[in-house]
């Protein structure tokens, strides 16, 4: 990313507000699914900082099935106690367009699900699966073409059988990130991103607004115009001289506007 995500954006705060205003606070997720296929999960955790929102991102340990996978859906949590019958019951009642998102406590010795829950999730309309632990059966997976982002597999199942936790369809824990139903998830080549659903429009309005000022920032510089002139480094370097607690972040501050023309 080379646009400075602490950048000034008050208009476009404004801009975004106006939209919540006239928008429903739960993205309808054919909306969802449209703009993040323009975005990447880059481009929203810099716009997630520009809002002051946490930047959830879970751990880099949590990658996709098959690379190249996409998701983007509102949170079914579900907590894996040792049996899939907490999976089968969130599949009657998930919406479609949910995504799966299982908390096996990040467990590295045993799969909590496989081929066969990738097929039913997949029936059930679901658009993918998030698992805070491993999965197996891989090669059945990868033929399923449901997107499942875990910490890796392992050929065996469950090892034990837990009491059931009495949330455990309201909350799941992804790494230090507790998530709900009021949350959205995202993944990509990047990794995992929540996001709470109230401030998504506001969100993807920043995220949209960041792609298009790095594409230009490309555009220029492939025609020439070097990066550093375009954030007028140069200036930067002679301001610090005479200031030498002045940040990049504040020039940049100062310079915003016309990097983002």
């Amino acid at each position: 990313m080379i646009v400075d995500v602490f950048t000034d954006t008050g208009s476009i705060h404004r801009q975004a507000r106006g939209h919540l205003r006239e928008e429903t606070s739960i993205m309808d997720h054919q909306i969802l699914q449209h703009r993040f296929a323009a975005l990447t999960t880059a481009h929203v955790a810099d716009a997630c900082i520009r809002a002051r929102v946490p930047v959830r991102c879970a751990s880099a340990l949590l990658r996709a099935v098959v690379p190249g996978s996409r998701l983007a859906g509102r949170v079914y949590p579900a907590k894996h106690a040792g049996s899939v019958d907490a999976f089968l019951e969130a599949f009657e009642t998930a919406a479609p367009g949910d995504v799966l998102v299982v908390d096996n406590g990040g467990r590295l010795d045993e799969a909590c699900a496989g081929d066969r829950v990738a097929l039913e999730a997949q029936a059930a309309g679901m658009e993918g699966m998030v698992i805070w632990g491993l999965h197996r059966d891989t090669a059945d997976i990868r033929a399923i073409g449901l997107p499942v982002f875990s910490l890796g597999a392992i050929p065996t199942g469950p090892l034990r059988l837990d009491a059931r936790a009495h949330d455990a369809l309201e909350s799941a824990v992804v790494g230090d990130w507790a998530v709900s139903r009021e949350d959205l998830v995202l993944g990509d080549d990047d990794g995992v991103l929540f996001l709470p659903s109230p401030q998504a429009e506001e969100i993807f309005t920043l995220a949209e607004t960041i792609r298009d000022t790095e594409r230009r920032q490309a555009e220029r510089i492939r025609a020439g115009a070097s990066l550093r002139t375009q954030v007028q480094f140069r200036a930067y370097l002679a301001k610090r001289e005479n200031t030498p607690s002045l940040s990049f972040r504040e020039h940049l501050r100062t310079v915003g506007g016309a990097i983002e023309e």
